[in-house]
């Protein structure tokens, strides 16, 4: 998927999302982001800087540090890479409502192929192992793997932004 399906779904003169610009290769750590988005349906949008920009998957339950929990993780277009940083509320139209940054850190792609990619996340909620499973077209599974970091306690409980503080219930009621 190309941003330019990025840019075709929005209207970027009335939303704060950033423009559609691929990032130039950069010498630092690849960056993930995880969203917290209270669109038609709450999910969490799981992202991964690669080649200039953040690929994207929707995981309608939010990540799990349970190995034996698989969550399903649809993959949706491509984002800019700045949209990193966006936290806020996305006006009428494809996919309005509150964004927080739910969580972010840095990755190592292990091994990708086809059908898997193995990570190592170093994140503030996310840690650790985890594989991203692809079973048909465009869902994948995204599985914690084991490792000292696994636990059957629900990650998402901690609700609140890395960047902000905030929690999503907030951002709806007074918008950043």
């Amino acid at each position: 998927m190309t941003l330019a399906t990025y840019k075709r779904k929005r209207n970027l003169k009335k939303s704060k999302e950033p423009a559609a610009v691929v990032r130039k290769k950069r010498a630092e750590a690849l960056c993930f982001v995880v969203q917290k988005h209270a669109a038609t349906r709450l999910h969490y949008d799981f992202r991964l800087e690669m080649n200039g920009v953040l690929k994207s998957w929707a995981i309608p339950k939010g990540p799990s540090m349970n190995p034996k929990e698989k969550r399903l993780a649809v993959q949706v277009e491509d984002h800019p890479y700045d949209y990193k940083d966006f936290e806020g509320v996305i006006p009428e139209g494809y996919g309005a409502g509150a964004v927080i940054i739910w969580d972010q850190g840095t990755y190592t792609l292990e091994e990708k192929n086809p059908r898997s990619w193995h990570i190592t996340l170093k994140g503030k909620k996310l840690k650790g192992g985890f594989a991203l499973v692809r079973f048909r077209d465009k869902n994948w599974l995204l599985i914690k793997t084991k490792d000292r970091y696994a636990t059957t306690k629900d990650v998402t409980k901690k609700d609140r932004s890395v960047v902000s503080k905030r929690k999503l219930e907030t951002l709806m009621k007074r918008p950043i």
